[in-house]
């Protein structure tokens, strides 16, 4: 059966396997936020040395127990990955039928290259470190680019997913799209840049979670 949101979007259930393999996908992407945020308040309060407001939660990625945070990176990843499927095998048409979906694949593999490609031990942490900032490594870039270009992804992704919203009239996701998408592109204050990240994260996987579970509804 075909449910019809309107001429600008339309939703078609899976059928069959594939219909219970999409909504494991679902599951998946809906848990990739909550297991990252899990993950990262578990070591900020159990790792010595690091303090949110010096140090970026990317640097968890780095000592002894680098590997943790390391992990989470690519889990939470192909969890993005796994709402990218999903949307794009339950929406069917309208705008961004296309685009979103691969725009928040894009957002998924950058967490990945961000989980591969680690930053520098830095301003003390993990303890043993240079007390202040080193120059980057060029694994350190590739982090840093990696994280930008997956945040930028996922903003447009949100701004697309805003104007078919807006052409349908649907008020509380096109506020949802809209917020997401203006504080993802927020600049970034250089005194304030750890917590600053650290809540565009929560507002961005915030919304992986709510576009996961209204896509298994509808699957």
């Amino acid at each position: 059966m075909t449910a019809h949101l309107d001429h600008q979007a339309r939703i078609e259930p899976p059928t069959g396997a594939r219909r219970e393999s999409t909504r494991r996908l679902a599951v998946a992407a809906a848990l990739a936020g909550p297991l990252f945020y899990a993950s990262a308040i578990i070591q900020m309060l159990t790792r010595s040395g690091f303090d949110l407001r010096v140090h970026p939660i990317s640097q968890l990625s780095t000592g002894s127990l680098g590997w943790i945070q390391i992990a989470t990176f690519v889990l939470t990843g192909l969890g993005v990955i796994a709402l990218a499927i999903v949307h794009r095998r339950v929406v069917v048409e309208g705008l961004g039928r296309r685009a979103a979906p691969l725009l928040i694949g894009v957002f998924g593999a950058g967490l990945v290259a961000a989980g591969c490609f680690t930053m520098d031990p830095q301003l003390g942490f993990p303890l043993g470190a240079p007390q202040g900032v080193v120059p980057m490594s060029w694994h350190s870039v590739v982090h840093s680019a990696a994280a930008a270009i997956a945040f930028t992804a996922l903003a447009v992704a949100c701004i697309v997913l805003l104007v078919r919203d807006i052409r349908r009239r649907a008020v509380w996701p096109a506020i949802g799209n809209g917020v997401t998408a203006l504080v993802l592109l927020l600049p970034v204050t250089p005194e304030s840049a750890s917590v600053q990240v650290a809540l565009t994260g929560v507002v961005a996987f915030t919304w992986t979670t709510v576009v996961a579970l209204r896509l298994r509804r509808a699957a």
